[in-house]
């Protein structure tokens, strides 16, 4: 019954390489879908709606499949998503080899689309991996952790797109594929070598009853445990106000951070008329930021009292500042700072959102992370619609003006923010006083410990 593999260093690390692979898969599709639009004369709706699907197909399927982690850990999700993934890629290397470019015509485009939403897979890695290392962890620990896995996970599209443009000069359409394809194989060959799940799910593979597995995964230091199954832990977390309140910061942060990516290429090339190289340039440097800095908001997370809510307020201040520069931005010298703002505030309360998760909603952490990750990632499929629009009725003034969506956005999560912070100290003299049942079972946040470490 003891003999149970892994420690929760070896957890993050395994998990953070499963992401960084994941998502890194999905990189090179949108920088090539130009080439595909150039010989299947593509109309621009159904090139952006190509270029989209894979972040579409990633942030829907982060809701069943990190609820999914709460049945049987998250090894086996992972590596569903991770395969798919390599099919995906692989569907494209032939497709870029055998067909592209003269047999590659209109009546191809739903086989693209359908390669693209297996790509997208590789995205949803990010909340099987957020339950994954919550499990692992203790509380007081937890927000690095977090930030650690999502930080260095979130680099890879940034690093890739410094990569892409070198490896299709070298490679050629169907090389680069081929080496993404063999990239990502490797990838998951590795998580499957050294990915583990959390003590509690091994011994219950090994047929320990749940109390037995509990018991003995608490000896080791394991605090958090899943309840019920994979619709019993969505049906639990969707129950909890709390969690739609960490769903729209999370729309307005990392959905706000993929729609930047995304955005920001055309917003540098056709409002400053800087090259592409220059744009992509900008466009990682952004990336890059935003991933890294999370780094620091899980490590803020840990060390400030109520370190969640209170990092998540400063982010989104950040954020908001960030917008209004770039909102008010004529000359490249002061929108660069603006981009910089952005990056720090959303970066910063990306980590702060999943410190929060297992705070707010201990009992169906899975559940949550599917809820927030997924609907919370929409946000990069439905926000840039909104930023062409801005440009479609303002002409090249909107390029700018489109920004105050942010401003919109950073707004309306502050006060989410703040209800999450202050209405614990409401809810929980009244719980007592009612004799309700314990706060975690009602999705009210558990007083923290002054002893955890999260002063």
């Amino acid at each position: 019954m003891d003999a149970v593999k892994g420690t929760p260093q070896q957890g993050l690390f395994a998990a953070t390489l499963g992401f960084f692979f994941g998502f890194a898969a999905v990189a090179l599709f949108g920088a090539t879908a130009a080439k595909f639009q150039e010989v299947m004369k593509l109309g621009p709706m159904a090139i952006g709606f190509l270029v989209a699907i894979p972040s579409l197909s990633g942030s829907l399927l982060r809701i069943p499949f990190a609820a999914w982690v709460d049945t049987t850990g998250g090894r086996k999700p992972f590596l569903v998503l991770l395969w798919l993934s390599v099919v995906g890629m692989a569907g494209l290397t032939v497709v870029s080899k055998f067909l592209y470019p003269d047999r590659l015509t209109p009546a191809m485009y739903p086989l693209l689309l359908f390669l693209g939403v297996l790509c997208g897979c590789g995205i949803a890695t990010f909340s099987v991996g957020i339950g994954q290392v919550s499990y692992w962890f203790p509380q007081k620990k937890q927000g690095r952790a977090l930030a650690i896995f999502a930080g260095v996970g979130n680099v890879a599209p940034g690093m890739f797109s410094l990569l892409i443009p070198v490896a299709l000069v070298s490679l050629g359409l169907a090389g680069s594929y081929l080496a993404w394809t063999v990239f990502l194989a490797v990838g998951t060959l590795l998580y499957f070598l050294y990915g583990k799940n959390a003590w509690f799910f091994q011994y219950r593979d090994r047929g320990a009853n749940l109390e037995q597995a509990k018991e003995q995964a608490r000896q080791r230091g394991q605090e958090l445990f899943p309840r019920g199954n994979l619709l019993d832990s969505l049906k639990l977390s969707a129950d909890v106000w709390r969690t739609w309140a960490l769903v729209w910061i999370y729309f307005s942060t990392f959905g706000g951070f993929i729609a930047l990516t995304a955005w920001l290429p055309t917003y540098w090339t056709q409002y400053f008329g800087v090259s592409l190289v220059t744009a992509g340039l900008l466009t990682a440097l952004y990336s890059i930021l935003t991933s890294v800095i999370r780094i620091v908001g899980g490590i803020l997370s840990d060390k400030l009292v109520e370190g969640g809510e209170n990092t998540a307020i400063l982010a989104l201040f950040i954020m908001m500042v960030g917008a209004i520069v770039m909102m008010t931005a004529k000359e490249f010298e002061l929108a660069l700072p603006g981009e910089v703002l952005l990056a720090f505030g959303m970066g910063i309360c990306n980590a702060a959102v999943f410190k929060l998760v297992p705070k707010e909603v201990p009992q169906a952490v899975g559940g949550a992370a599917g809820w927030v990750g997924g609907l919370g990632a929409f946000g990069g499929f439905a926000i840039p619609p909104m930023l062409a629009f801005a440009v479609r009725d303002l002409g090249r003034p909107g390029y700018t003006i489109g920004f105050i969506v942010f401003v919109f956005l950073a707004l309306f999560s502050l006060s989410m923010a703040w209800i999450l912070k202050y209405t614990h100290d409401v809810e929980a003299p009244a719980a007592v006083h009612a004799q309700a049942p314990p706060l975690a079972a009602v999705g009210a946040r558990v007083p923290e410990n002054k002893a955890s470490g999260n002063e």
